[in-house]
């Protein structure tokens, strides 16, 4: 208003130097101008030549120059009957620096600075840059930075331009020293502040940093207290009012929150209203709100939330369901009526995908379970969004429904999709401290040529292994999800030079399979397979003397074909250190007629993630192994042991020392030597035991933890064998009073070269010759 008026009076008294008599404007002619075209003036100034000027149309026009924001002084004179405009530019900032900002970044503030109107090149006008500052404050403010000062100096340069020189003080955040909540009667104030992300100054608040005031977190807290009280029926609860107080040094915030917690309210009646579409009993069976029950905001909400995805199953994709509570306050009731207005049912006109430039459309086409032409299933539309995320080709996939144009019951199905490298050629370098230096190479392709096929390549050597395989799989074989895949391997296996307790042998294995996986619902699946396998067994003098009874007695060499059926279901949230599901697996292998072994294993892999808060995980899991022989064979061939300690079994004990031990050998057998001083070794058993618990937590001061797990741990296990020979000392059927257990930290980083594990931990049980390793660690492997 001021500057209008300034406007105002400025032009006036510019008409009254010009003429107080209108004349014909002959010419019009501008000085002052520096960087403005004389285009910009005229296309803002009202007159043309041949207009005539009196003192309104002078008025008008010098407000008109005004008004465009090029100008800081106007003046208009008459020489003749030509209009002369003299004016003096704003000048321009020829630079911006900002000093002194840690807690809003640089970037983001010459952003704010030039959605103001302030930027390199642009008209500087006071006015703008004090609204900035003043922002600026506010920001800080609601930061709890009540001490910070922004101050900003105007800089003249050369040529009519300014540098602006914005100084940041942005002090520190004001910390909460109480929080009192005032008017309760029915819950305690530390039930009530517990509800609060705002804390008082603790112990663990340099962690949290939870006791930083902000004022958008004070209004989440204010809305946690308010769902807290309608959650438990006191639907008339008011927060009448919220002080918070400043100490004088700025350094220190107390907050005063007022409350009316009004009566507690019971649900009286539960009604549906409107036009249901699918069976009421169905929709009975979703109410989670029932008679009697104390009212809660939160089971009515949800309650909507359930009907309106059974609507969208069945194509009602745009229906509403809204919660009508009405309260009786004579007898502090609650009558709740469910309206439903379903909208007209909705159908798939196209279904269509965008960004998969790699992959075939028939790959995404194959994972949908929404199709075209029926209705529109809220569920089926995000199962095959699921779906595609499962794949592992995308980064991320999207899933739009728009409305088709002109019709009002059909939709399209849109599929937006991110695409990422799906072949690698990779190296990676291990080191384990029971294998040492572990080499793997690969050449991979899960989606080879776009097709959704996988083809891979690998080889891996460590000190005691050396393994090549080749694998091929077609997810699709057929069009109803059974698939087909090829493998072919080569293992030598050598514990003679290897520095862990395991009986000294080497055995020589290579082979090829093929295997079928039959999907029997979306989550589990169904595998059968063959594998035609050759074993040779190698031993030195030493050998212990069960390993030599085996091979006197069943030879040295074998050919056994293994058939193996499977079973398997996932629901983890991801494929790498997941956080929500469970997943299990159950496989019984067995060698066929014709073996030169008659054997079976059967084996159980069990783990189920169940989150205690929102940072807190529980991690149970399981792995249990049975094996023996059958026929002409005498109990599980001993290559074939299970072994128990280290990573992925239980930690804080030595890998595989866990069980059963060897006979030293007594050169008891032609060829053999006897060695009284060769301890007992390792030689696993045909029972494999072992689980655990877990309590996954974020760690401290890491900000991204997608790939980070650190956990609490709880280990326990071993190994059994059922078929102890007479002539073994240190072999023992199931005891559970022989099992490990062991307590500690575990933490994985997924870096460059693959998971980085680690883990201390204490035994709290230690079986009879198992050998403990407090600190243990792995490049390469998860556990």
């Amino acid at each position: 208003m001021k500057r209008l008026l300034l406007t105002a009076v400025l032009a006036a008294l510019m008409v009254t130097e010009v003429h107080a008599e209108s004349f014909k404007i002959s010419d019009i002619r501008v000085n002052g101008l520096q960087r403005v075209s004389a285009g910009s003036v005229f296309g803002a100034l009202p007159l043309n030549v041949g207009d005539e000027a009196d003192d309104r149309r002078l008025v008008d026009s010098t407000r008109a120059l005004f008004k465009t924001g090029f100008f800081q002084d106007i003046q208009l004179g008459r020489d003749g009957n030509v209009l002369v405009i003299s004016v003096v530019e704003r000048p321009s900032v020829s630079s911006i620096e900002i000093e002194g900002n840690k807690a809003i970044s640089t970037e983001d503030l010459m952003k704010g600075l030039k959605q103001s109107g302030l930027a390199e090149g642009e008209i500087f006008q006071r006015a703008t840059l004090e609204g900035v500052r003043n922002e600026l404050q506010r920001q800080y403010v609601a930061q709890g930075r009540y001490s910070a000062t922004v101050d900003a100096d105007v800089v003249p340069q050369p040529r009519n331009r300014v540098s602006l020189k914005i100084k940041i003080n942005e002090g520190t955040v004001a910390a909460i020293q109480h929080i009192n909540v005032v008017g309760n009667t029915v819950f305690s104030e530390e039930d009530l502040t517990d509800q609060f992300q705002l804390k008082t100054t603790n112990w663990l608040s340099f962690f949290k940093n939870d006791d930083k005031y902000a004022r958008e977190k004070l209004s989440g807290d204010l809305e946690r207290l308010r769902s807290y009280y309608l959650d438990r029926g006191y639907i008339n609860m008011d927060i009448t009012s919220t002080q918070v107080s400043i100490t004088p040094d700025k350094k220190s915030v107390y907050i005063t929150v007022n409350i009316n917690e009004g009566q507690k309210y019971n649900v009286r009646d539960v009604k549906l209203s409107g036009d249901l579409k699918v069976p009421e009993d169905q929709v009975k069976a979703l109410l989670l709100v029932q008679k009697g029950q104390v009212f809660s905001r939160k089971l009515m909400t949800t309650t909507s939330e359930l009907i309106t995805r059974r609507l969208g199953n069945d194509g009602y994709t745009f229906a509403n369901v809204n919660g009508v509570p009405t309260p009786h306050d004579d007898d502090h009731t609650v009558d709740i009526t469910f309206v439903v207005d379903p909208g007209k049912r909705a159908y798939v006109n196209r279904i269509n995908y965008r960004g998969n430039t790699k992959t075939d459309d028939k790959v995404l086409r194959r994972e949908m379970r929404q199709m075209e032409g029926g209705w529109a299933s809220t569920y089926l539309i995000d199962q095959s969004k699921t779906r595609l995320e499962r794949l592992g080709y995308f980064k991320e996939v999207n899933v739009e429904t728009p409305a088709v144009p002109g019709v009002d019951d059909q939709v399209d199905v849109n599929y937006s999709v991110e695409e990422q490298a799906s072949g690698s050629i990779t190296a990676s370098v291990g080191f384990a401290q029971s294998a040492g230096l572990i080499l793997g190479g690969s050449i991979s392709q899960s989606n080879f040529l776009g097709t959704g096929n996988k083809v891979s390549i690998g080889l891996t050597k460590s000190e005691y292994q050396t393994r090549y395989n080749f694998s091929y799989v077609d997810p699709y074989f057929t069009p109803d999800g059974v698939s087909l895949g090829y493998n072919a391997f080569y293992r030598k296996t050598d514990y003679s030079d290897l520095d862990v307790d395991i009986s000294s042998y080497s055995v020589d294995s290579y082979g090829a399979g093929v295997t079928f996986g039959y999907p029997i619902s979306e989550t589990s699946r169904m595998t059968y397979g063959l594998t035609l396998q050759r074993d040779t067994i190698s031993t030195g003098d030493y050998t212990v003397d069960e390993i030599f009874d085996f091979i006197n007695r069943e030879g040295d060499s074998f050919t056994n074909l293994k058939a193996s059926v499977g079973w398997s279901d996932s629901t983890l949230n991801k494929g790498t250190l997941p956080t929500r599901g469970h997943s299990q697996s159950l496989t019984l292998e067995t060698t066929t007629p014709g073996s030169d072994l008659s054997f079976y294993k059967i084996d159980y892999r069990g783990q189920l993630f169940a989150p205690l808060t929102d940072t807190y995980t529980l991690r149970l899991h399981s792995e249990l192994g049975y094996g023996d022989g059958f026929g002409d064979t005498k109990g599980l061939p001993f290559y074939e042991n299970y072994y128990a300690g280290g990573f992925n079994s239980v930690r804080g004990f030595k890998d595989s020392t866990l069980g059963p031990r060897s006979t030293p050998s007594t050169g008891k057998y032609p060829g053999t030597i006897a060695d009284p001083d060769q301890d007992p070794e390792a030689f696993g058993g045909n029972v494999l035991i072992t689980g655990g618990a877990e309590v996954l937590f974020p760690m401290p001061f890491v900000k991204d933890q997608r790939s980070l797990r650190t956990s609490l741990f709880l280990d326990m296990g071993s190994t059994f064998d059922t078929n102890c020979s007479s002539s073994s000392k240190y072999c023992e059927s199931v005891d559970f009073s022989q099992m490990a257990a062991s307590v500690g930290l575990g933490v994985t980083w997924v870096t460059a070269l693959g998971p980085l594990s680690f883990s201390l931990a204490t035994p709290i049980k230690k079986p009879d010759y198992s050998e403990t390793q407090i600190f243990q660690f792995s490049l390469g492997q998860t556990f």
